[in-house]
């Protein structure tokens, strides 16, 4: 996939369709190291905090991808055309603890420009993000009661916001004044 590098002034998402419809890989580790994995999300957000470009993501403790999240100070979120809809599917449903989920799908990771984690070569777009603040939600802290239905085993996610280092992505991803 040709990507270009996006300044963040120049960024173009739709940020609800990328995340609830299109989806996002989430990807925590060290590729040089051979020591990452990946999950599809769809819950998180992209915006500006204490004056930074960030993206915040959400991993329940029980996910395998946790622990890389824990592990490691940088992650990636890759976004990919409707062809790899089921490799997005399988990497959302099945774990990376009972074997390479990764190898069952027809995606191939990369080495990021800037950070540990990993890209990948069909994305259409790449954020490469470094840790900067992490929290577990609080059930008592919801404000809708609906909330925290959603965590029948208390499970509550891990929040992590994460400073965006470099985004590169299709033209498709870059705002240009003649669109």
């Amino acid at each position: 996939m040709e990507r270009i590098s996006i300044d963040i002034d120049d960024f173009n998402a739709r940020s609800h369709h990328l995340w609830l419809k299109q989806w996002l890989l989430l990807t925590g580790g060290d590729f040089k190291k051979n020591d990452f994995n990946c999950m599809t999300v769809a819950w998180g957000s992209i915006g500006a905090m204490w004056s930074m470009p960030f993206v915040q993501i959400v991993v329940r403790p029980t996910r395998y991808t946790h622990q890389f999240m824990e592990k490691y100070s940088t992650f990636t979120l890759a976004a990919f055309s409707e062809k790899h809809r089921v490799d997005l599917q399988l990497l959302g449903s099945r774990s990376g603890r009972d074997g390479d989920k990764l190898s069952l799908t027809s995606l191939t990771p990369i080495a990021s420009e800037t950070i540990e984690a990993p890209g990948y070569a069909e994305a259409e777009l790449i954020i490469e993000c470094r840790k900067i603040y992490t929290d577990v939600f609080k059930p008592q802290n919801f404000l809708n009661a609906t909330i925290d239905g959603r965590y029948p085993d208390k499970d509550y996610h891990t929040v992590y916001f994460g400073r965006i280092e470099r985004i590169s992505g299709t033209e498709l991803y870059r705002f240009s004044k003649d669109k």
